[in-house]
Order: C-alpha cells, then sequence, then structure tokens
C-alpha cells in the first residue's frame, strides 16, 4: 500500500513523502491517526494543494514543542513512595511519573514519558527523558525517595 505522510512519521519518512508501506500498519495506524492517506491522484493532488497548510501546522507542533521542552528543561520532581531498604513495594510507571510532572506545574501525557529499561524500582535519583514531539526531547530530574 502506498500513503503519502502528512506528518513526519519516525523510521518512515517526513511530511509529504510518497511511502510503500504494509497494508495493516497504513490501514489500522496511519490513515485513522491521521498521520497518512492513501497514494491516489486525487489524494495527491488535494495534499500539493494544501502543502503549506500541513507545513505551517508541522512547524506550530515543532515550536509549540519546544517551548514545552524549555519549560522542564530545569524541572526537578520528587516522589514518595512505599519502599524498605531502597527498594520500591511496588513500581514506578510512566502513569505515575507524567502525573507527578503534572501535577509538578507542566502537562504531561503518559504516552511522551520515555522508560527504556522499564519501570523503576528503587528508591534514587533518575534522568527520565521526555518524548516531546518526534523531533523533540527533554530530560527532567526525578527523585524517588522513601515514604515517611
Amino acid at each position: 500500500m502506498e500513503v503519502i505522510l502528512l506528518e513526519k512519521v519516525h523510521n518512515l519518512g517526513n511530511l509529504g513523502d510518497k511511502v510503500k508501506v504494509r497494508r495493516g500498519y497504513g490501514r489500522n495506524f496511519l490513515v485513522p491517526y491521521g498521520k497518512a492517506v492513501p497514494a491516489t491522484a486525487q489524494a495527491l493532488a488535494d495534499f500539493d494543494r494544501r502543502r503549506a497548510e500541513f507545513e505551517a501546522a508541522a512547524a506550530k507542533a515543532l515550536a509549540h514543542a519546544e517551548e514545552r521542552a524549555k519549560s522542564v528543561a530545569d524541572l526537578v520532581v520528587t516522589i514518595a513512595v512505599r519502599a524498605s531498604e531502597g527498594k520500591l513495594y511496588g513500581s514506578l510507571t510512566e502513569r505515575d511519573i507524567a502525573r507527578a510532572i503534572s501535577d509538578a506545574g507542566v502537562a504531561v501525557q503518559k504516552r511522551e514519558v520515555y522508560l527504556p529499561e522499564g519501570a523503576l524500582r528503587s528508591v534514587g535519583e533518575y534522568d527520565i527523558a521526555l518524548h516531546l514531539h518526534i523531533d523533540v526531547m527533554a530530560t527532567i530530574k526525578l527523585i524517588v525517595v522513601e515514604e515517611k
């Protein structure tokens, strides 16, 4: 299946690229989420007509993500959890971290928190990556302390 990308997609292409993808990926992810349209003659003509509009929207989203990255640049978040001898009774997941950052004053969604090694299971200091946009990553310092 050939599609025209309406935004930059990681490991696939940039705005306006005509790429060949598997049918399921195109039908079940790219098209329903507004990331691409099937590459037909009508869609190509429509995209060429609206290209400036798509580029402006992409630039606006990038600027917004860069602004958010600046707002979290020096953010230090502390979470108190139940623990014993440095080990947490549970774990801290993306959802818990996103909620703590949002409570600190910067709205962050769970899908923007990047934990490559999985949930946190011990007390300590961590550098947490936030994937705010496909081209914008930010890092915050998370301190996990034992609840008193």
